[in-house]
């Protein structure tokens, strides 16, 4: 397996399945290499160990399950185990039996808390009956071993608790009827609680994948499914449904641990544990959780700084101060973050010297950025309430990281502290006159602020004035950007969410701040309309405004053809005006809409342009529309007004011949019906009747096409009786044809009807 990709779950199938062909000596390999990987994959160990099992390596055996054992409570893993210590002990006798109840207790207190372990009490149940009983003082101590092995089953969820209750039944009644009594409605009402426990506890077991292997995580829905349904699990036994306190923990450590063999990689799972044990009071168990946590994510500082956290916490100052110094490791990977956190646990630990003594050594390293002298300083100043020092270890890395901004601004805000206005000053005409015009856009800004604070009317203007001939550079507006606007003045007068004007003229002056950047350009009128001056990345706004709410994407309206009521039947309209009226919202058909939108991309500048996505999906969504609604929208004519007339459209579905599910009648009627005389449309039923025949016909073909009426009107009723079954859609048009018909619009001389498309039946008349 690469080491790339060495979580592959296929591979790992394809591997183990490899290995269930080979000989032992080549399969061995193989299972180490896949378990390496997957350290709590129980099916892999019990094909291993079955492996060996089958070739009789007991020492071989016996060394697989002590590996695996404990970090792998899986009940089809342990029943393996319980085999073989039952095949070992066979042939030792009484000795023999002794061990195999020794490890039939081991084995029920790990893994006889799970909900699959009933047929683990029964075998342990089985095997006590069993046992051979010499005189009556054993076959005592035989008959109480079976009641405690039968009153802790009873009590514990799983799927044969009935069954397991009706033997316990049938056994108590077999001893004695009369101690029955007493010990079955002792214990009936714990059943009974165990039992609606297993109902609930069901559900949440239920969604849990058992055959999952431990990778790391992923953004897959089916790894944050089984992330939800543990976590569900785990709040569930939290929850103590059962309300026994002495067997509460032991549940919840059990399912942590069957948790951890699927989640093996999640430290929120491990940090979880390890906090849960802490709460619960032992801090031996939460120090050994961190520990596996380690081993199992070696490279997670998160969980390193929790386990060093909890150590501290505890007193155990010299295990704390080990692991700070593991995440330090080599001096060529240290992090900035390592070097701070390590300064504060020694300031809190060992002193202000301890702490000096280091920063002093991390200043040299490569490693140490303008964060740690930060950090430092304000240690200093805030914990050891030295604002001497702190300004001193400013100064010193002013020297390094003059040219970064954020170190700039931070000491700023320490001499903003000890109400230095003279030093803030020289600091930012220091830092101004060395960095560039890109970089500097903040500080200038902090400077602006810090002299509407501090300063007088006469400098807050001229280091406004100074902002903008630094500044003005760096924009296109040039010469314009210079010119004071009111603008300047509102941000004078601002005090943070309070403004001397209205939301509405702040967003007036905006607009016409925009307007006077751009007047030497060619201003689309659309863009005035539809509010993209807003979008400008140029736009000055007072300090304080975000501009994020400003980046708004307007659609483009300027490819829209405004609707002209004057405009007449069958005028000529661009074609990008159907593309946009089909990209219109009030469209009845979303397909079509979709499709319009997507075939003239400039005409819908909101899916074009949102987030600069191409057009390329839309062309996706082209291929996949099917042939006949391809042929449909491209064979539509040009329409008018903001929306098509319902008619046009429903008459031009009605002329198109579409590979629809129709039947053979339906299919052929249209070619039939062009060549002969058009019907009328009297006949709203969709019945049409025939017009006079020319007199030197040599046929008489009226009642020929009565006769011939009626056969396919009956073969056309036999055939569409499982489409007439079902519900059918609303037809629209032939409704708004009735509602014509009764108002006398029908004879309108140059009227055009079409019958129902569902039908498939055509009428028509010209006058």
């Amino acid at each position: 397996m690469a080491a790339v990709d060495k979580y592959n779950v296929e591979s790992a199938e394809i591997l183990a399945n490899s290995a269930l062909h080979l000989p032992i000596t080549q399969a061995a390999p193989i299972y180490e290499q896949l378990l390496t990987i997957f350290p709590t994959a129980a099916k892999y160990w019990r094909q291993y160990v079955e492996a060996q099992m089958g070739v009789n390596n007991d020492d071989a055996t016996k060394q697989i399950f002590s590996r695996c054992l404990l970090n792998c409570l899986h009940v089809p893993l342990w029943r393996c185990y319980i085999r073989f210590i039952r095949k070992v002990n066979d042939r030792k006798g009484v000795e023999g039996q002794e061990e195999t109840r020794k490890a039939f207790d081991f084995m029920l207190s790990y893994v006889g808390a799970d909900i699959a372990s009933g047929p683990v009490w029964m075998e342990y149940i089985a095997f006590l009956k069993s046992m051979p009983a010499a005189n009556t003082q054993e076959e005592t101590q035989r008959m109480t071993a079976v009641r405690k092995a039968y009153q802790k089953a009873i009590v514990t969820p799983t799927h044969h608790i009935e069954q397991l209750w009706r033997d316990y039944e049938n056994f108590e009644n077999s001893v004695s009827r009369q101690l029955a009594k007493g010990l079955l409605s002792e214990y009936q009402p714990k059943y009974n609680s165990a039992r609606a426990v297993y109902r609930e506890l069901k559900k949440y077991v239920d969604e849990i994948d058992w055959n999952m292997l431990a990778i790391p995580p992923t953004d897959s829905c089916k790894d944050q499914m089984q992330w939800v349904a543990w976590k569900r699990l785990l709040a569930f036994e939290k929850g103590n449904p059962q309300r026994i306190d002495s067997a509460s923990n032991k549940r919840i450590i059990f399912s942590y641990e069957q948790c951890l063999m699927y989640l093996y990689h999640y430290p929120d799972i491990w940090y979880d544990y390890a906090t849960w044990q802490a709460k619960s009071g032992s801090m031996d168990a939460a120090v050994k959780v961190f520990q596996r946590a380690l081993k199992a994510l070696p490279e997670s500082e998160m969980l390193k700084y929790a386990y060093a956290e909890l150590e501290e916490s505890r007193g155990s100052l010299q295990s704390a101060k080990k692991l700070y110094e593991s995440i330090l490791g080599d001096a060529a990977e240290t992090t900035a973050l390592a070097h701070i956190q390590f300064i504060r646990f020694l300031r809190r630990n060992e002193g202000v010297e301890a702490a000096r003594k280091y920063f002093l050594d991390a200043r040299k390293s490569p490693s140490c950025t303008f964060h740690v002298y930060v950090a430092y300083a304000l240690m200093a100043f805030c914990l050891d309430k030295d604002p001497k020092v702190a300004h001193n270890v400013f100064e010193a890395g002013l020297k390094q990281f003059m040219h970064e901004p954020v170190y700039i601004l931070e000491y700023a805000d320490f001499l903003s502290c000890l109400n230095d206005d003279r030093n803030i000053r020289a600091l930012f005409e220091r830092a101004l006159s060395s960095l560039p015009q890109e970089e500097s856009i903040e500080v200038w800004k902090r400077f602006t602020q810090f002299e509407k604070t501090y300063g007088d009317l006469a400098s807050m203007l001229k280091v406004e004035q100074r902002r903008k001939e630094a500044l003005s550079g760096t924009s296109e507006e040039g010469a314009s950007a210079l010119e004071t606007s009111l603008l300047d003045l509102i941000s004078r007068y601002s005090f943070k969410d309070l403004w001397p004007c209205s939301s509405k003229d702040l967003d007036h002056l905006s607009r016409q701040e925009w307007l006077s950047k751009n007047i030497g350009k060619k201003v689309d009128k659309s863009a005035l309309s539809n509010g993209s001056a807003m979008t400008d990345k140029s736009t000055s706004t007072p300090s304080g405004v975000s501009t994020a709410s400003l980046k708004v994407l307007r659609p483009d309206t300027s490819q829209m053809v405004i609707y002209d009521p004057r405009q007449h039947h069958g005028t000529t309209v661009p074609s990008n005006t159907t593309t946009a009226i089909l990209a219109a919202p009030n469209l009845s058909n979303p397909v079509a809409t979709v499709v319009g939108a997507a075939s003239n991309p400039l005409s819908n500048p909101t899916v074009s342009m949102v987030d600069g996505v191409s057009s390329n999906a839309f062309d996706e969504v082209l291929k996949a529309t099917p042939p006949a609604l391809s042929a449909f929208l491209a064979g539509l004519p040009s329409i008018e007004g903001p929306a098509p007339n319902v008619d046009i459209v429903l008459s031009i579905c009605l002329q198109n011949d579409y590979p629809t599910v129709q039947t053979k009648k339906a299919t052929s009627l249209p070619s039939q019906r062009i060549a002969g005389p058009a019907p009328s449309t009297s006949d709203l039923s969709g019945s049409s009747k025939s017009h006079p025949i020319p007199s030197n016909s040599s046929f008489r073909p009226r009642d020929r096409q009565l006769g011939k009426r009626k056969d396919q009107d009956r073969q056309e009723e036999e055939e569409s009786t499982t489409v007439q079954s079902q519900p059918l859609q609303r037809d629209a048009f032939r409704i708004r044809q009735m509602q014509k018909a009764r108002g006398g619009s029908a004879s309108q001389t140059g009227s055009v009807s079409y019958g129902s498309a569902f039908s498939g039946d055509l009428s028509g008349s010209t006058c």
